[in-house]
């Protein structure tokens, strides 16, 4: 059994997976259907710089006709997976696929994922594991896995909210957010109180996670459970934050250390394989 300050001499089987890597122009696998792949990959192709497509901009980026092109829009306009402009004729995001987005944080998918890495990240450090989602201002538990080194709560962590300006779990998501977007999420937002060492001015909030997302993780100390201390690194898709994975216990047991930091990247690294979105086309990040 690892000491508290014991560095991870090894770190789970996953550790060598190899990265899912972009195919330029791939061909839909034998096997699977083609049309629904080029559907999926009309919807992959959203990004945050490329949120609608023209008909024509999708026949020339994935090399169809635009006959194809436009009847795999249509389509997918039809089930209100996307949403038409009818003054542009430009293709959007529908609410389909919003109600698949709330679906799928709510559905288990994202433990079942998780699950199997959190648990031996957990036992090889002793603590706490949380997978936290964006809630507006907070972040929500959606996995934890108790450590042995003592519960952070005497009720269960599923479902807890996490608010913005209030420890690790939280600040190593908000602190990789676009500065505008959580200037939207944040401003004239309320700020309690929870400890002595909460941060309840704004201005000081955006420093911290200003040096946050410089150093590429979070720690914090009785910012939001007293004698609590956490460690924080956000989970990314496409250069986007989409979660954040943090341990937490007494503060005796979570140092701000590379001990405990590398295992839970390592684990993080892993949980980003697992989620990355293969892509059969260049799309601009």
């Amino acid at each position: 059994m690892l000491s508290r300050y014991d560095p991870p001499q090894t770190f789970l089987s996953y550790r060598n997976e190899a990265p899912v890597r972009a195919q330029a122009a791939a061909p839909t696998p034998a096997g699977l259907l083609r049309t629904v792949d080029r559907a999926a990959q009309v919807l992959l192709g959203f990004t945050t710089s490329r949120r609608d497509w023209g008909v024509t901009e999708v026949a020339i980026e994935f090399g169809w006709d635009k006959s194809v092109a436009q009847r795999i829009l249509a389509t997918l306009a039809y089930r209100r997976l996307l949403i038409k402009d009818p003054g542009t004729h430009r293709y959007g995001i529908g609410p389909a696929a919003v109600l698949l987005h709330r679906l799928w944080e709510r559905s288990g998918s994202l433990q079942l994922l998780a699950g199997d890495l959190m648990e031996e990240l957990t036992s090889l450090t002793g603590l706490t594991s949380v997978l936290a989602v964006p809630d507006i201002a907070h972040v929500r538990c959606v996995h934890a896995v108790e450590g042995r080194t003592g519960r952070i709560r005497y009720y269960p962590l599923l479902g807890e909210l996490y608010p913005a300006h209030a420890g690790a779990t939280s600040k190593s998501y908000f602190a990789f957010l676009d500065a505008a977007h959580r200037k939207k999420l944040l401003d004239g937002r309320p700020m309690a109180k929870f400890t002595d060492h909460t941060v309840t001015n704004g201005t000081e909030l955006e420093r911290q996670l200003t040096a946050i997302k410089s150093q590429g993780y979070a720690y914090t100390v009785g910012e939001y459970d007293a004698g609590i201390a956490t460690l924080g690194v956000p989970i990314m898709l496409r250069h986007e934050p989409i979660a954040s994975l943090s341990l937490g216990g007494p503060r005796a047991y979570v140092p701000d250390s590379p001990h405990l930091l590398r295992p839970l990247r390592e684990c993080r690294d892993a949980f980003e394989r697992r989620v990355a979105i293969p892509q059969a086309t260049t799309v601009p990040s």
